[in-house]
């Protein structure tokens, strides 16, 4: 696909015939980026449900550099309800007021993430103590339903396991375009990734989702991605560019990349980002009853602001 058809200003970053935007961008990027992961602290909140406006500016500084922060509670909030209320406080807070509208989120629109024997959860993964790949969230979701921001909370640690890992999507576009600014072409077509329709027992389907990996929004010229590692149920356009650019991405994400970063969460903790890649590894216990983790999620169609 021609650069002609993904049309972006001269004097953009995401633009594929500017390379002075986009050498100027990355540079700052990397230099920044790279600081936060030596860093690598969480910033310490008193309480979620009443952020203050220290609080507020330290992740928003963050988010700004990486497109995502670790954060840490003093006093972490064992109760399921009570923590439920407050991340929605917590987002609320961040600007962060469109919910998505999952089938297991409860009536503050965050859903409880842990070993399940539902019928409509145990056949998906992450109500699972098996691994996840690498992916974004909602990347099987239509394009007027994208998925830009995301909080994961834990409440309760794994005993063993539960390690996830997160990479900036700017990082992992850096990393492809400098390899070669044709997988960035290829990752940008409109048909780049299928994921095909799926039925649930009950009726409640869901269409094919057909759409790039990467795209801009141009109302915020900001980097959007819509990925999964996933090997089945999935249809790559089939052309040279776009295997070679998948097989670079996997190996990148299967890299010691410095900027990846690799955190088991505790009790209080977790991440408020624009919906990063992030994977998770498998965990002790199969059934509720010898599962102690528990984190919860809640989902945004907004990003998060550099207000």
């Amino acid at each position: 696909m021609a650069n002609s058809d993904i049309h972006f200003p001269d004097d953009s970053c995401w633009n594929l015939d500017d390379d002075a935007a986009y050498l100027a961008w990355r540079r700052v990027k990397l230099d920044q980026a790279s600081g936060l992961v030596e860093q690598s602290t969480p910033v310490v909140i008193g309480d979620m449900g009443a952020l203050t406006s220290v609080e507020r500016a330290a992740l928003m500084a963050r988010c700004a550099v990486s497109n995502g922060v670790l954060y840490r509670e003093q006093t972490p909030t064992q109760d399921e309800s009570s923590m439920s209320a407050k991340l929605r406080q917590f987002a609320n807070a961040l600007g962060l007021q469109i919910a998505e509208k999952h089938r297991s989120a409860g009536q503050d629109g965050v859903v409880a993430l842990q070993v399940s024997e539902s019928l409509r959860q145990k056949r998906y993964i992450p109500y699972s103590s098996k691994k996840m790949n690498w992916h974004t969230d909602g990347y099987y979701n239509a394009p007027d339903q994208k998925i830009r921001a995301m909080v994961l909370h834990c409440v309760r640690a794994a005993n063993d396991g539960g390690v996830n890992q997160f990479l900036d999507n700017e990082i992992a576009y850096i990393r492809l375009r400098d390899e070669n600014p044709d997988y960035i072409r290829a990752l940008m077509h409109p048909q780049a990734m299928t994921i095909p329709a799926n039925e649930e027992p009950d009726g409640d389907n869901r269409p094919a989702s057909i759409g790039p990996v990467f795209a801009v929004d141009p109302l915020t010229d900001t980097l959007e991605m819509r990925y999964t590692a996933r090997t089945r149920s999935i249809a790559w356009r089939d052309d040279a560019a776009t295997r070679a650019a998948v097989d670079f991405l996997t190996g990148l994400l299967g890299s010691d990349d410095p900027l990846i970063q690799t955190v088991k969460m505790q009790a209080g903790t977790g991440i408020l980002c624009n919906n990063s890649l992030h994977n998770r590894t498998g965990f002790d216990g199969d059934t509720p009853e010898n599962s102690a983790r528990l984190m919860m999620r809640v989902r945004f169609h907004n990003r998060i602001s550099k207000d």
